[in-house]
């Protein structure tokens, strides 16, 4: 058992199904580490993340109790089968290396089987070494495509 596992252990990871100040004050801090051109989620807009049927959002917590990351599973009907996407996952930079995404991406992994999906896609910068080298560990395999985006005029 490596280190990261050691650690892992005393990760739990658990859905979100109320919004309260302690979650409004984690997401206030961890989203800035994912990206610094999004505000981070008022009450109101997890929400309705919370809320939404299709929406996991997942959370962290080390020994103390503290949120120390969060994943959301996206998981969706369409015409093939149920899908799933992981996106905006993002453990706070004093956490990282402890096993914390590790912990978040299999539980999502867990959930999204138990839901009924046949695929879990996410994403990755390549600069987020440290990243792609969890998801490929996890058994996230890189396919040969390209990803489009159109962005509305705000």
């Amino acid at each position: 058992m490596g280190s990261e596992d050691v650690d892992a252990a005393r990760v739990t990871v658990h859905e979100c199904s109320v919004v309260d100040d302690e979650l409004v004050t984690a997401m206030a801090a961890l989203v800035p580490q994912l990206s610094s051109s999004s505000s981070p989620p008022d009450a109101a807009v997890l929400g309705a993340i919370v809320d939404s049927p299709a929406c996991h959002l997942l959370v962290a917590r080390g020994e103390d109790g503290g949120i120390l990351g969060s994943l959301t599973l996206v998981v969706f009907p369409i015409p093939t089968g149920v899908r799933a996407w992981i996106e905006d996952v993002v453990v706070d930079g004093d956490a990282r290396g402890l096993g914390v995404g590790a912990a978040l991406n299999s539980h999502a992994l867990d959930l999204a089987r138990q839901l009924g999906a046949k695929t879990v896609d996410l994403t990755s910068r390549p600069s987020r070494e440290a990243a792609n080298r969890l998801y490929q560990r996890l058994g996230f395999e890189a396919r040969e495509t390209n990803v489009y985006r159109f962005t509305f005029d705000r």
